[in-house]
């Protein structure tokens, strides 16, 4: 996520801007600005890159006094990595400006109603909006004008709001997004997170959504969206930085791992509308879905993971054939593309040079490219014909969780539309399936809240040399995703196999105590891994299962059982995935791996 930090009071507020900035680096950005009131008027610098530049450019913020200001490290959502689409932005005079972290969902009809009253942008983002349309109901009242505001927005947002006539004055806002704010020993300050404060105070105020902070050099004023004063309780924060950054988490995988049910909600609800799928930025008419005759998935790592489950969720509800390649291998086959091929690419970075050979050689062939990526601007997104966001955010960790999980839901959304516009789904199962969609992000919070219980069963096997990962259908897709999770980050080796496999060279590995994991989540499968399962243990072999909660025929053929919540046969993965993450992640604690950075592995791979 991107990060805001911004000061009122007797220092002068550029330093502080910027060093807060650095703090909350770890978030993840691409470009960074700070504005500081210098008493006459707003000031303001911008630069794309890291803020190394920006601190340059501003030689430490000795060429922007002032004791008002707000800063901010874009993570870009709407529009690319630039100048221009750094934040902050102004309204039309510069007299007002903001800073957001958050995505605003109807962005564009306040865009397009703002410019039909005369309202000029020059930014591609969502947040020139929100600093335009303060401008259109400003009449002297800051407060006023941000409520009738905060009434007009939908989506995620903390905004950082100076206003020129009102010199001694910061506000700041929330709803989904975080946002802290506190007491120094001169002034008050605001943050999207503890790293960027604690040089200054320790004790805090937490805002919550939809609440309103007015700061002043000595005090802190809290209003709710109806204009009404509030109470808040101070928090005390005894953390080290490094706890901080990671939100209390002991590493920044455990909370990531935490962090999907946001995740996955914040990449599905705004392409809900209603019982209908929607995605703006996809770029296709129904005319070209319908035209789609194959479908070829390309990518790499857990990338490629969640290709093999779209494999079967495309076939399975749009009757398309699909074909999936890892992205260093597609090219080398010379893949043969017709006419009505698409080709979906999925990347995490937008950056994988192999993915981006793929899209390469597709165009070379006259094929059509569809980018699954999180990172808006990056050169997939730009390369790829159309494209699909997962709302993600940025990860830390090496080891993938949260952007995995948010590539299965854009696969699922994908499907889903694809199947409807081409009637092999019929109005009340797209409705079904959305509202099994709905509730996922607090299945996967539950089975969060059951990590005692894995990481107990984890402590068992930390001496283990070799697990083996099986199951049939889509799940011999998890079951590699979970494989992987292993093996990346506990050293310990680890494959995923389809289960009827076994018998073909595999099983003659499986000697006394070897663990082996049995993901049965179809249950058209479930008779023929119980008896994969049978095969193992009758040559010694621990099982460990996950499966449907309604599923307790296992029992009798597993020694240990994780069981998931009921959904959709085709949502099952994301649910699946999540006692294999825990699992995965406490092995490598308790071996005393370094989780967060893996030996020889990086984030994104961009050299082939």
């Amino acid at each position: 996520m991107c990060g805001i930090v911004g000061y009122v009071g007797e220092s002068q507020a550029a330093p502080i801007l910027l060093e807060g900035l650095e703090k909350l680096e770890y978030r993840g950005y691409d470009s960074a600005g700070i504005a500081v009131y210098d008493g006459k008027k707003i000031n303001m610098k911008k630069a794309m890159g890291r803020l190394k530049v920006l601190n340059e450019l501003t030689h430490g913020g000795e060429l922007l006094p002032g004791k008002l200001g707000i800063g901010h490290t874009r993570w870009a959502t709407h529009g690319a990595p630039s100048d221009i689409n750094a934040h902050p932005h102004f309204n039309k005079d510069q007299s007002i400006v903001v800073v957001h972290n958050g995505i605003i969902e109807n962005y564009l009809k306040l865009k397009h109603r703002l410019e039909s009253k005369g309202y000029e942008f020059v930014s591609e983002t969502d947040t020139e909006v929100i600093a335009h349309l303060l401008d259109y109901y400003y009449d002297r009242d800051p407060l006023e004008a941000i409520t009738k505001v905060m009434h007009r927005m939908e989506g995620s947002y903390a905004l950082g709001i100076i206003f020129a006539d009102h010199p001694e004055e910061m506000y700041a806002v929330r709803k989904d997004s975080p946002l802290i704010v506190g007491h120094t020993k001169d002034g008050s300050i605001i943050a999207s997170d503890v790293p960027a404060v604690l040089k200054y105070t320790r004790d805090v105020v937490f805002i919550q959504n939809e609440e309103i902070v007015k700061l002043t050099e000595d005090k802190l004023e809290f209003y709710n969206i109806d204009e009404e004063v509030i109470e808040k309780e101070t928090t005390h924060i005894d953390w080290d930085v490094n706890a901080a950054e990671k939100g209390g988490y002991e590493h920044f995988m455990l909370k990531e791992m935490y962090e999907q049910p946001k995740a996955i909600l914040d990449t599905f609800s705004p392409r809900i509308k209603g019982n209908e799928v929607v995605i703006d930025e996809l770029g296709m008419s129904d005319d070209e879905i319908r035209a789609v005759k194959k479908i070829m998935i390309v990518a790499c790592g857990s990338a490629y993971h969640a290709g093999v489950t779209g494999k079967y969720i495309f076939e399975g509800l749009t009757r398309i054939p699909v074909e999936v390649d890892t992205a260093s291998e597609f090219r080398y086959r010379d893949p043969i593309i017709e006419d009505g091929t698409l080709l979906i690419v999925i990347s995490q970075s937008g950056e994988t040079a192999d993915s981006l050979a793929a899209i390469r050689e597709a165009h070379a062939k006259g094929g059509k490219v569809l980018g699954i990526v999180n990172v808006v601007g990056s050169s997939i997104a730009r390369e790829a014909d159309n494209v699909m966001y997962t709302w993600a955010g940025p990860e830390i960790a090496v080891a993938t969780t949260k952007a995995y999980s948010c590539q299965l839901i854009a696969e699922y959304l994908l499907a889903m539309k694809f199947a409807h516009v081409r009637g092999k789904i019929s109005d009340a199962e797209l409705a079904d399936m959305i509202e099994d969609m709905k509730e996922l992000p607090a299945q996967v919070e539950m089975l969060l809240n059951n990590k005692k219980n894995i990481q107990k069963f984890a402590n068992r096997y930390l001496a283990a040399k070799d697990i083996f990962y099986i199951g049939r259908g889509i799940d011999y897709a998890i079951a590699m995703e979970g494989s992987l999770k292993m093996k990346e980050i506990s050293y310990v080796h680890s494959d995923a196999y389809a289960a009827g496999e076994l018998k073909h060279g595999t099983i003659s590995l499986v000697e006394d105590g070897t663990l082996v994991t049995a993901i049965l989540t179809q249950e058209n499968l479930y008779k023929k891994m119980i008896s994969n399962m049978e095969e193992v243990k009758t040559r010694g072999a621990f099982v460990m299962a996950v499966t449907n909660v309604d599923n307790t025929e296992v029992e009798r053929n597993a020694d240990y059982v994780m069981y998931i919540p009921k959904t959709n046969k085709y949502f099952t993965n994301t649910l699946a995935i999540i006692p294999l993450q825990l699992f995965g992640y406490y092995v490598a604690v308790g071996k005393g791996c370094d989780v967060d950075k893996p030996r020889n592995l990086a984030k994104s791979v961009t050299v082939e």
